[in-house]
């Protein structure tokens, strides 16, 4: 596609408001999504070592039979 301007171009024939819209959205979607994975990694991670930790505990302090 040939466009006069760089204005024309952003215009995208009366569509840009959609077109630059939608790259916006998506742009910001793919900086999330890894940012959300390694808080949920951290998290998770975070959680089963909490846990690890109090089963190891709960062993310990468990009367022998």
């Amino acid at each position: 596609m040939y466009w006069n301007s760089f204005s024309d171009f952003l215009a995208m024939g009366t569509h840009g408001i959609y077109v630059w819209g939608s790259v916006g959205v998506m742009a910001i979607a793919m900086i999330l999504e890894p940012v959300l994975l390694v808080q949920g990694h951290k998290s998770l991670v975070a959680r089963l070592k909490r846990q690890f930790r109090a089963e190891k505990i709960d062993r310990t302090t468990q009367p022998r039979r």
